[in-house]
Order: structure tokens, then C-alpha cells, then sequence
């Protein structure tokens, strides 16, 4: 469990990380969405296989949800996300400075309602790509969690901030990107997003499905790679 936890603090510690220093000024402006994206992609990759990559409170959530966490992991893994979340704060702070001052706050129902689309969409992906048979042993399901994040802020960075990650609307609030507040959109919204995701996937018995987009009597059909053909009269 020690080791899962400290690669949850690592993986979170350089997504917060990177989110300061590409949004602080002087910052990496319109590509701030594609390093973000990146940082998180990497980290999946570095960490997945330990933890599962999750490097925030919503995605452990919605993994709970769906039946691939312990429950009594959960608080651990929270605990673990937030500590390296500030950690990566301070850490942006000390190279660059703290914003200031704070911006104002974002509108509430729209923040919400983005924060919950697409931190569903984000658990959603992470479930669907990392979790399920058909997909296992694929090589992709980071570069699909990390280009939803870059989605996500690119899309409804002007809207919210597009923190999809309560470890993350902590992280910028340290860094006064986003006035404390605000903190509740973030954590609402994005545990919310987090909990729908897993209620859906298991609603729609996403892992009850084959390796195969065939019907079970098509599957029948189907040879293995290097099976003889079968022959008929």
C-alpha cells in the first residue's frame, strides 16, 4: 500500500506542478492545455501499473465505484493526492511566485455543470480504457486519459478553470489562481463526475463485453491468428 501511496503523491505533485508553471505568468499560454494533457499522460504511464495512475480524488473515486479499489484504500489514496497536490504548488510557487491577486470567482452554475461534464468524461475514459477485459493490455489508455485532459482545458478553461480534480482546485488555490471560495465547485462537481462515471459504467455492464465488437454468434465464427482455416465439402 506504501508504495501505491507514494506514486499517487508523485504522479499528482507533477501534474499540480506543471498546471503553475504553465499557467503562471510568464506561462506557456495556449499550449498550457497540451503540456498539462502530457504531464498527466506520462504519469499514467510512469505509475499505472502501481497505483493505477489515478492522481486525483475523483478518478479514485469513480475506480471505487466501479469495484477496481478497496474502499479502505480510498482515504489513503485521497490523502496521498492531496499531499503531493500541495507539495507541486509550493514547489510552482517557490520557482515562479504566487499569482496575484486572485481571480474572481467563476460562475457558478456553468462551473459546475463543466467541472461535472468532463471530470465524467475523464473517469469515464480512465474506466473504459485502464479497467475493462476487452481492453486490457493495451498500449494506449494513457495517451486517451491524457488527451481528455487536454480536452477538458482547452474546452472549459475559460468556464472554470478546468480543474477536473479536487487535488488540483487545491493546488491553484495555493498558488491564488482561483480564490479559495471556489474550492466547493471543484470538489462537488468533480467527486460528483467521478461517482456518475462508475454508476454508468456498471450500470451498463461495461466489463461484462467481449474483446470483440462481434456478436457472441460471430464470435463463433471467428478464427485465432494461426488457426487452420476450416474447409467445407
Amino acid at each position: 500500500m506504501a508504495r501505491k501511496l507514494v506514486v499517487e503523491a508523485i504522479g499528482t505533485l507533477f501534474l499540480v506542478m506543471t498546471v503553475g508553471l504553465t499557467v503562471l505568468e510568464p506561462g506557456a499560454g495556449a499550449l498550457a492545455p497540451i503540456a498539462i494533457g502530457s504531464v498527466l499522460m506520462v504519469m499514467v504511464y510512469a505509475g499505472g501499473y502501481i497505483s493505477g495512475g489515478h492522481y486525483n480524488p475523483a478518478v479514485t473515486l469513480g475506480v471505487f465505484v466501479r469495484g477496481k479499489v478497496a474502499g479502505g484504500e480510498v482515504i489513503g489514496y485521497w490523502i496521498a493526492q492531496l499531499v503531493g497536490g500541495v507539495i507541486g504548488a509550493l514547489l510552482a510557487g517557490l520557482l515562479k511566485g504566487m499569482g496575484t491577486p486572485a481571480p474572481a470567482p467563476p460562475p457558478v452554475v456553468p462551473a459546475l455543470i463543466a467541472e461535472f461534464l468532463f471530470t465524467f468524461a475523464l473517469v469515464y475514459v480512465v474506466l473504459t480504457t485502464a479497467t475493462t477485459r476487452g481492453n486490457e493490455g493495451n498500449s494506449y489508455y494513457g495517451l486517451a486519459i491524457g488527451f481528455t485532459l487536454m480536452v477538458a482545458v482547452f474546452a472549459i478553461g475559460s468556464i472554470s478553470g478546468a480543474a477536473i480534480n479536487p487535488a488540483v482546485a487545491v493546488g491553484v488555490s495555493i498558488l491564488r489562481l482561483s480564490p479559495w471560495g471556489s474550492l466547493w465547485i471543484y470538489i462537488v462537481a468533480d467527486l460528483l463526475g467521478g461517482a456518475a462515471a462508475g454508476l454508468i459504467f456498471n450500470a451498463l455492464h461495461m466489463d461484462a463485453g467481449k474483446p470483440t465488437t462481434a456478436t457472441p454468434e460471430e464470435a463463433a465464427e471467428l478464427r485465432e491468428a494461426g488457426a487452420p482455416e476450416r474447409r467445407t465439402a
